[in-house]
């Protein structure tokens, strides 16, 4: 028998998921329907994380399925113990609280890196945006966004998610280099010479200086960034 059934929460499901929706809806302003695409393919994995952390367990389930009544997964539905990290290592719930921190770190590393590049866009008003976090990243919107749902699968770890995160990685990889095409028409040369000595999402030694020549705003606004997001 187990001694607790943690989950059936639908409404913290509910509550988390329009929570971290709006949050990026609120940074990343997608317009364009592939820009929507690319949302709705972190609004599933959302779905599928907070369904499994407070609805239905269905990774537990899975689990249990496999290793029965192993003592890693006795009592599997004390919320604690959906911390998988440390609960398929038979850890104490010292440990497993603490690799949830972790995740929570993480995530609010990938919020702080969000609204910084969300800022530098709404403040550049159309410019091309070179300094600040953009002289080590392209796209720091994306990659905050990537750091956020990284955290979360430290966290909280699910069959599902671990499928779905790589699809995830490829939709605004994908995405963030239909942007730069934008960019380069809008930009030219400046741009593809800023885009020469910025790597787009993971920040290299150097640190490029300097704003690109010609890089003056163009009247719209609107494609640097591209729903809020730059690069």
């Amino acid at each position: 028998m187990h001694d607790s059934y943690d989950y059936g929460l639908w409404g913290m499901v509910v509550f988390n998921v329009l929570l971290f929706g709006a949050f990026v809806v609120g940074f990343l302003r997608p317009k364009k329907k592939y820009e929507w695409r690319s949302l709705g393919v972190f609004a599933a994995f959302i779905v599928a994380l907070f369904t499994e952390m407070y609805g239905f367990p269905l990774t537990i389930y899975v689990l249990i399925s496999f290793f029965g009544s192993s003592s890693e997964l006795l009592n599997p539905f004390d919320h604690v113990n959906g911390h998988l990290l440390g609960t398929l290592i038979g850890a104490p719930t010292w440990l497993k609280l603490g690799i949830c921190l972790i995740g929570g770190v993480i995530m609010l590393w990938g919020l702080m890196i969000m609204r910084q590049g969300w800022k530098q866009i709404h403040e550049a008003r159309g410019a091309l945006v070179t300094e600040g976090i953009y002289r080590r990243i392209r796209h720091p919107q994306y990659s905050g966004l990537f750091l956020i749902t990284l955290g979360m699968l430290i966290q909280w770890p699910t069959l599902l998610t671990l499928l779905m995160w790589p699809i995830l990685m490829y939709a605004y990889y994908r995405l963030a280099r239909r942007e730069e095409q934008v960019l380069e028409a809008q930009f030219g040369e400046a741009y593809r010479e800023y885009r020469r000595k910025v790597p787009a999402f993971i920040p290299s030694g150097g640190t490029h200086q300097g704003r690109p020549p010609d890089s003056e705003p163009p009247a719209d606004r609107r494609e640097q960034k591209l729903k809020g997001v730059t690069e």
